[in-house]
C-alpha cells in the first residue's frame, strides 16, 4: 500500500523453512514398543516380550493360571535373577512343581541363564488377549419352536430379522430361568 506517496515497506522478515516440529507421521505400532518400554522397567521386565508372549514361552494351559509379575535382577546384572509370578490360587501347588520348567523355557527364551529363582505370589490371573471364548453370533442361536413357524409367512426379510433375533434373545431368557 501507499500512503502519502510514498511505497510501502515491508518491514517483516522473510520466512525460512523450519523442519515441522513432531517430525513425520508414525504409526502406533512403532510407538508401543518405546513407550511400554520405561513401564515394564519399572515393574522389573528388561524386555517386554517376555509379558506379551507368555504363552509361547511356558505353553498355554499354563498361561491360564500364572503370568509374570517382574524379574528382579541382582545390582549391576542382567542374569541369575528372580522371576515373580502370580498364580490362581487352587494352582499355586501344581505351578511350584513345575516351577524347575518354566525357569528353563524362560532361560531358553533369554538365550542365557536370566532367572535363578521364582517367587510365587497367589492372586488373580486375567486370561491371555484372544483366548476367550466367543459367544455365537444372534444368527446362530435356535428360535424357539413355537415362533419358528408364525416368523416364516412375513415377507419383508429385514423385518423377519429383528423379529428372529428378538424370538432368540427372548427363548435365551426363557431357558436360563428353567
Amino acid at each position: 500500500m501507499e500512503r502519502d506517496g510514498k511505497p510501502a515497506t515491508s518491514r517483516a522478515r522473510p520466512r525460512t523453512y523450519e523442519r515441522p516440529r513432531g517430525g513425520p507421521a508414525r504409526q502406533i505400532a512403532d510407538l508401543m514398543p518405546q513407550i511400554g518400554r520405561t513401564a515394564f522397567r519399572r515393574f522389573g521386565f528388561v524386555q517386554s516380550s517376555v509379558v506379551t508372549r507368555w504363552p509361547e514361552i511356558v505353553g498355554e494351559q499354563h498361561a491360564r493360571v500364572c503370568m509374570p509379575e517382574a524379574i528382579r535382577f541382582p545390582p549391576g546384572e542382567k542374569a541369575e535373577g528372580i522371576l515373580q509370578l502370580v498364580v490362581l490360587p487352587a494352582h499355586a501347588p501344581l505351578i511350584q512343581h513345575v516351577i524347575p520348567e518354566i525357569m528353563e523355557r524362560v532361560n531358553r527364551f533369554f538365550g542365557y541363564k536370566a532367572v535363578s529363582r521364582v517367587k510365587l505370589r497367589q492372586g488373580e490371573v486375567r486370561p491371555p488377549r484372544g483366548h476367550e471364548r466367543a459367544k455365537a453370533p444372534p444368527s446362530l442361536k435356535p428360535i424357539p419352536m413355537e415362533l419358528g413357524d408364525s416368523l416364516r409367512d412375513i415377507g419383508d426379510p429385514e423385518l423377519r430379522t429383528v423379529l428372529e433375533s428378538l424370538a432368540r434373545s427372548l427363548g435365551g431368557k426363557e431357558e436360563e430361568e428353567s
